[in-house]
């Protein structure tokens, strides 16, 4: 053993004259620190979010929708109040204002529950119809954002990664669709629905909602997800030409697989990004066509129908516009600065 360590070379003999006691303390945090060099083990999904909590609007967001959405669920369990229900008597009160016979229970000792935003020309409980509003509004951009989601994620990502006439013919009905004139098409739906669905739907959860709303939901899935469409086939057009992309391919793997395990993970900052900012899109929307009638039907209250509903005495009772006016505004704002702050942290490159 000797004879081998002393024919070793000179670089792998150790000279320990050259070290001393010092050299083998224990390292100090300090020291610790710089020789951390290698960042700490994250994904995709993990390192965005850290990007977002990061963002102080985008948090200030998620705390108001976070608080809209526990009123949303809590207050119809403690306000005794229906959405329909007539108070006798309480007609056209204004905020915390009690009517003859409530101010007379009090008197008696009874507890009343107060009309917090007041109520309308026909005693409905306001704020009870402002939060079933909301919980309107915020159902059908979510749900009408999945539906955009889902079939523009399905078309882009055939026509992208299958390429050439498909592709060419696919993009064609894209751009027809793009020249359709979506209040019409919402109109038209709903006066041929009103008739063919009325008897089908009567007694259902969907009788609540009316054909109006039926409408808005086809026009939804026809109309707009050809912006989604277009942005995820772009994405699959520039990722389909990676290398894991052609090994996939080379070991059998098929398209729907292929899309599903290898592309689609890749444009999931896109994804993300366009659904975020769709959800504010597509409640505007609804608030807009309930503004004019063709939203949710009576008695369902919606906040664009609260609102178009409060024009007629809005010199006298100005609150009833003005609190479905700041609801929609308040949902609207945070959405959008939300989705900017998903924006800014699921796309680095795009971020300010």
């Amino acid at each position: 053993m000797k004879d081998n360590f002393k024919k070793a070379p000179f670089s792998a003999q150790i000279d320990l004259s050259k070290f001393s006691m010092q050299d083998f303390e224990k390292a100090t945090d300090e020291e610790k620190k710089q020789q951390d060099v290698m960042g700490e083990s994250t994904t995709f999904f993990k390192d965005g979010m850290r990007r977002l909590r990061k963002n102080p609007l985008a948090m200030l967001s998620i705390v108001i929708l976070v608080l809209l959405i526990l009123v949303i669920l809590i207050a119809p369990h403690v306000i005794p109040y229906g959405y329909a229900d007539i108070v006798k008597g309480s007609a056209n009160l204004h905020p915390m204002e009690y009517s003859m016979q409530e101010q007379q229970a009090i008197a008696k000792g009874e507890s009343v529950f107060p009309h917090l935003f007041g109520t309308d020309s026909l005693g409905r409980d306001y704020f009870i119809r402002v939060v079933y509003g909301a919980r309107v509004s915020l159902s059908v951009g979510i749900f009408a954002s999945i539906l955009v989601l889902i079939i523009g994620m399905v078309y882009g990502s055939i026509s992208g990664y299958l390429g050439g006439r498909v592709d060419l013919v696919m993009m064609r009905i894209v751009d027809i669709i793009y020249s359709l004139p979506d209040m019409l098409l919402i109109i038209l739906l709903a006066v041929v629905l009103n008739e063919t669905l009325s008897p089908l739907i009567k007694g259902t959860v969907l009788a609540k909602l009316g054909t109006n709303m039926i409408a808005l939901f086809i026009v939804f899935g026809i109309l707009y997800w050809v912006g989604m469409a277009r942005l995820i086939r772009g994405q699959i057009l520039t990722i389909k030409q990676n290398e894991y992309v052609l090994a996939a391919k080379c070991i059998g793997t098929s398209t729907s697989r292929t899309i599903i395990k290898h592309i689609l993970p890749n444009c999931l900052s896109v994804i993300i990004i366009t659904t975020a900012l769709q959800i504010p899109s597509a409640i505007f929307t609804e608030s807009y066509l309930s503004f004019v009638g063709l939203g949710v039907s009576a008695p369902m209250p919606s906040l664009g129908s609260l609102a178009n509903e409060a024009r007629a005495g809005m010199m006298t009772y100005p609150e009833r516009l003005l609190f479905p006016a700041f609801a929609i505004c308040l949902i609207v704002l945070a959405l959008n600065l939300l989705g900017d702050g998903l924006r800014d942290a699921f796309d680095p490159k795009l971020s300010r």
